[in-house]
């Protein structure tokens, strides 16, 4: 990885100048007993070399470490599962000793179906047997934020496909989440898949970036969490809890205002599509839109917020926010979303070549602005970072009733079997995960195909 290499060179790069710095030592020892030099020169080498020492001492420090659940509470659910495997013992020897010689044919069967239910049931037991939660030290990574700044680029892919089946209006609150993210703006990049090429997703998704233009600023400003704002205002939170600045009640009013009229010209969008004519759409210009045969179109790519124009109302520049519809044609497999995924990594090779990447559905918006931040803890890590592949976020869920009667959540897999295979090996990819692309895809040469990253 390029992380390392970096480090590589500063390691390098220190012993040549604590070697240079000897000799001049050493030189420097000859003169002063020679009376031709003075003491600060021995004091600046050492200053020097101690501050060497200090950073690379510094950026070699372990990012993330393991934290073990208390015994008091995983050692109560290893006695449930050693009782149960007691009487699941006595309860098959006890099948297995008394067959039912009449019908001796449906003994047997139930006697496999009983023994193959119990083997999976031990299965399922054996990653929740060492589960264990991990921390991460963002201010050690924060370190890292010199001059120059070493923090990896990250690509965000955002996918969607039928805008009247997944909101425009939910689609823009996920892309408003992420381009507020605490993370450096050049390094950031937001790519929207719009596998339905539909114009309703085109021109939805220029409202959000003409609206994150006011968004983002606003969010960074006060420091706002969620930065969903469909979430942030609907919320029942105190939202003035640790707001110092004078002018937040009267900006925050304003902003909500903003936002629900940004809301309305969506539903406006939404409604226009809803009454589109047989031929299709109809671009400003008089001209057919390209993509109204959804299943036979040339490729579309749109930068609406990018190094030209890509700037907040306060001057500051933005993150990259790209639309991307690949080409379809008839008797091809596209493969769905897989397919859609792929040409996202190949369109952002060419753009940006981030060496990591952000997988997101349109309805998943980022909840903890950090989010980016504690990935990078486990990706660049110097100890296991060369190791880990992905890093997996848990997955929670809006709208559902308080007491969950349906287990919609799904707690289990997330809280308990995810965690229990992080501590035997690592935990299933799921959508909302951050991983490195040459191992993700180590099949594809980026390199060769596209450039060296930026690391």
């Amino acid at each position: 990885m390029g992380f390392i290499s970096v480090f590589t060179h500063i390691h390098l790069l220190m012993l040549r100048v604590r070697d240079g710095m000897t000799r001049r030592k050493e030189d420097g020892e000859k003169e002063w007993m020679t009376g031709s030099s003075s003491k600060e020169t021995l004091v600046q080498n050492q200053m020097m070399i101690q501050t060497w020492d200090y950073n690379v001492s510094t950026h070699m420090q372990p990012l993330s470490r393991k934290a073990p659940i208390a015994s008091s509470k995983i050692n109560p659910y290893r006695m449930v599962i050693v009782a149960r495997l007691v009487i699941l013992a006595v309860f098959l020897r006890y099948r297995l000793l008394n067959p039912v010689h009449d019908a001796l044919g449906l003994w047997l069967t139930s006697v496999i179906c009983e023994i193959w239910f119990a083997v999976s049931w031990i299965l399922d037991q054996f990653p929740k047997w060492f589960p264990i939660d991990r921390e991460t030290y963002l201010d050690r990574l924060s370190l890292r934020e010199g001059e120059p700044n070493m923090l990896a680029p990250v690509d965000v892919f955002v996918s969607t496909v039928d805008p009247m089946k997944e909101p425009p209006l939910v689609t823009s609150n996920t892309v408003l989440s992420i381009l507020p993210m605490d993370y450096p703006v050049e390094k950031i990049s937001c790519y929207v898949s719009d596998d339905g090429a539909s114009m309703l997703t085109f021109d939805s998704l220029a409202e959000t970036a003409e609206f994150a233009r006011k968004w983002v600023p606003y969010c960074k400003k006060f420091s706002i969490e969620p930065r969903a704002p469909e979430m942030y205002f609907t919320l029942k939170i105190d939202y003035l809890k640790d707001k110092v600045q004078p002018t937040f009640v009267k900006e925050r009013r304003a902003m909500k205002r903003e936002y629900e009229e940004f809301k309305v010209r969506i539903n406006a969008l939404v409604a226009k599509a809803s009454k589109v004519h047989l031929e299709g759409w109809i671009m400003p210009d008089g001209t057919p839109w390209p993509g109204n045969n959804t299943k036979d179109h040339p490729g579309m790519i749109q930068v609406f917020l990018g190094s030209n124009g890509g700037f907040d109302v306060e001057g500051h520049e933005l993150p990259r926010l790209v639309y991307m519809s690949r080409e379809k044609r008839p008797g091809f497999q596209h493969h769905k979303k897989a397919g859609a995924m792929n040409a996202l990594v190949r369109v952002a090779g060419v753009l940006t070549n981030a060496p990591f990447m952000l997988n997101l559905d349109c309805d998943h918006y980022v909840n903890n602005s950090k989010a980016v931040r504690e990935a990078m803890c486990f990706l660049m890590d110097p100890q296991i970072g060369k190791k880990v592949c992905y890093v997996q976020f848990p997955q929670r869920f809006d709208g559902i009733d308080r007491h969950d009667r349906y287990a919609n959540r799904n707690t289990v897999f997330f809280d308990i079997n995810m965690k229990g295979l992080d501590g035997i090996q690592g935990p299933v990819y799921v959508v909302g995960a951050e991983g490195d692309k040459e191992h993700l895809m180590s099949e594809m040469n980026f390199e060769q195909k596209f450039g060296q990253s930026s690391l």
